[in-house]
């Protein structure tokens, strides 16, 4: 049996107690997950049965049939509407739906393909069989992780990151080098930020030059294979002797913090005390106000994948899972520092896939 049929055996068993007999999955990471199918337009009808049609448009007829070979095809533009149909015909009477990935729109036309069938809600049930990755999903965020840490360590070696600088120009430099790198694209759009625009968490990447001791925060990530990376890291131009005695403060505050939440990060530790580890150092430092976010996300198909590591979160890391851990201080008028490492959660201390410098 494939890898693809198990996973599918798995969100199969689910079903019964979700209230289903069949479920309607077109959330193109959780197509992929349950296929291997990459196209951007798709969908699954699985039953509870093990039973399974896929459907996509005519861009993708030639390609579904390679990378999800005798599978059952309906040909549709709306591959959703056309499988909640398809099983309303076959009288499948309770058909779930990803709630969390349908908007309003496509709600009513789903409700309208249903017909005398009834949609069920669904939530978290592919995402709660992603959560923990196995060892072909683990080789393959290594490897993207590890195009981006090469990405940056060759910008390093250029010494490019100095006065004069623009962060657009660090930005689409760090990009083509990760793309040189084997990357398929970026993860996300790439941050960097100097100066007063490290105080902001998502700043992106403007025309602002860079000036020695400037903070410069870089937050980015490679894509390939479908699966993503994501790291940050806050250097000073012209080095650490260019640094002022806020900026080691703020810098070394992130650091112990960062380190704190990536020694909780263990098995069977909730969610929330890893948060706890890592804030509970720049509270102690006199910054908990300036750290305006959660600790860390997990990642993989999605970069972002629930749940978060943040003081609100539920539920417990188990070996397998990843996690990013990415403690920030973002002081108005001042600066700001992030730094982050994506983590796969071990038997024993967590396995830091991101291996980079975090001096200044």
């Amino acid at each position: 049996m494939s890898t693809f049929a198990e996973r599918r055996d798995l969100l199969a068993n689910l079903l019964a107690d979700a209230g289903c007999d069949a479920i309607v999955v077109a959330h193109p990471p959780h197509v992929r997950w349950l296929t291997g199918f990459t196209g951007s337009n798709g969908g699954v009808l699985l039953g509870a049965d093990g039973s399974v049609t896929v459907s996509t448009d005519g861009r993708y007829v030639t390609q579904i049939g390679v990378e999800a070979p005798g599978l059952e095809l309906r040909k549709a533009r709306e591959c959703a509407v056309e499988l909640v149909g398809a099983a309303a015909g076959a009288e499948v009477r309770r058909i779930g739906f990803e709630a969390d990935h349908v908007t309003v729109a496509q709600l009513r036309a789903l409700e309208e393909a249903a017909g005398e069938s009834t949609l069920v809600e669904t939530t978290g049930l592919v995402e709660g069989l992603r959560a923990v990755k196995d060892e072909g999903e683990l080789e393959l965020l290594r490897e993207v992780a590890a195009i981006a840490v090469r990405a940056f360590e060759g910008l390093l070696e250029s010494g490019a990151i100095a006065a004069g600088a623009t962060e657009r120009d660090l930005a689409a430099d760090l990009e083509h080098r990760m793309r040189l790198g084997g990357a398929d694209g970026i993860a996300f759009d790439t941050i960097v930020a100097s100066g007063p625009n490290s105080a902001k968490p998502h700043h992106g990447a403007e025309d602002r030059v860079l000036e020695e001791g400037d903070l410069v925060t870089f937050d980015f990530g490679a894509a390939k294979d479908g699966y993503h990376s994501d790291m940050s890291r806050t250097l000073v131009v012209g080095g650490a002797d260019a640094a002022d005695d806020i900026v080691r403060e703020i810098h070394s505050a992130v650091l112990r913090a960062q380190l704190a939440g990536i020694a909780a990060a263990r098995p069977g530790t909730a969610l929330a005390d890893v948060d706890a580890a890592a804030r509970q150092e720049i509270v102690a430092a006199g910054y908990g106000e300036y750290f305006v976010h959660s600790t860390g996300h997990r990642i993989g198909l999605d970069v972002h994948e629930a749940p978060f590591a943040s003081s609100r979160a539920e539920g417990v890391l188990a070996t397998g899972m990843t996690l990013t851990i990415e403690p920030g201080i973002y002081v108005p008028g001042t600066g700001g520092a992030r730094i982050e490492d994506t983590v796969v959660i071990t038997d024993g201390d967590a396995e830091i896939i991101t291996p980079l410098p975090k001096t200044l």
